[in-house]
């Protein structure tokens, strides 16, 4: 593949060559920084992982070189630290058994400006090496900015392929911001319970946000927990580990719907569920 950045790589982890190793991948992440993925598409990584005919791929977009760093990686330059970012994104994939890691390596300020165009023109050189029936990326009302940037990104690479090398399904997953708030129906409950010790495993090797003041480790596992428990109050747990997306696959199908005013139906249906349950209690 021809991409933009002189420092993108492409990691096969089975040293598999890289043409038939992208063709095969069956589900696809886009993740803005190292760690993004193994957090918020675990359930690709859990389906895929020794499952004959199922392959898992992995796209890192940013280099990692803005990420907070303390004790013993404080002192670490940017560049360090971008260096060190990508090496524990390859160690995970080797722990996930991945079938292919992209490391796109654009710097975040430069993927915030969309204008660039050219994460785009990476994501669909990548579309046109595989063609994965799942795609996971960040969701539309996350918080974090360079994760908005990606995931609206993504979306608009996919929405430029032709409808019949459109994925089955797309979901926007939660990260910098929990989508609880989502109503059930419109929810998309992603199963990864079972498999507690690949998901601290997979986490386990970004030490340099674990040990350098960010517990994504117990942040991560707690809100898997957390979700399969608080997700009925009147039905005992279905499963052990939730993690929760937004359904985007509409907005992949139908190239009319408005983005915006997609992602704002359910912030609406969210407050008008909030609004009837108070009207109701309210004397």
């Amino acid at each position: 593949m021809r991409l933009s950045q002189p420092a993108a790589t492409i990691t096969i982890p089975d040293g598999m060559p890289e043409g038939p190793a992208l063709a095969r991948i069956t589900h696809l992440a886009i993740g803005a920084h190292q760690d993004d993925c193994e957090i918020m598409a675990l359930h690709g990584i859990l389906e895929c992982y020794h499952h004959p005919g199922f392959s898992f791929g992995a796209v890192t977009c940013t280099n990692g070189s803005g990420s907070p760093r303390a004790g013993a990686y404080a002192a670490l330059s940017d560049e360090e630290m971008a260096r060190l970012r990508r090496r524990e994104q390859e160690k995970a994939a080797v722990v996930g058994d991945y079938g292919a890691l992209v490391q796109l390596n654009h710097p975040s300020a430069e993927i915030k400006d969309v204008r660039r165009g050219d994460l785009a023109a990476d994501l669909a050189e990548i579309f046109r090496a595989c063609r994965p029936r799942v795609v996971y990326t960040h969701n539309p009302a996350d918080k974090h900015e360079t994760h908005l940037a990606v995931g609206l990104t993504a979306v608009r690479a996919l929405r430029a392929l032709p409808p019949e090398r459109r994925p089955e399904s797309v979901y926007g997953c939660e990260v910098w911001r929990n989508l609880d708030w989502l109503a059930d129906r419109e929810k998309a409950a992603l199963d990864v319970g079972g498999h507690e010790g690949l998901a601290a495993a997979l986490i386990g090797v970004y030490d340099s946000q674990v040990a350098g003041g960010k517990r994504y480790d117990l942040a991560t596992l707690g809100r898997l927990r957390a979700n399969a428990t608080y997700f009925d109050s009147h039905k005992t747990d279905r499963s052990e580990a939730l993690w929760f997306a937004m359904d985007l696959t509409p907005l992949v199908r139908d190239d009319r719907l408005d983005i915006a005013d997609f992602v704002l139906g359910h912030i609406d249906a969210f407050r008008r569920d909030v609004e009837s349950k108070l009207r109701r209690y309210l004397p």
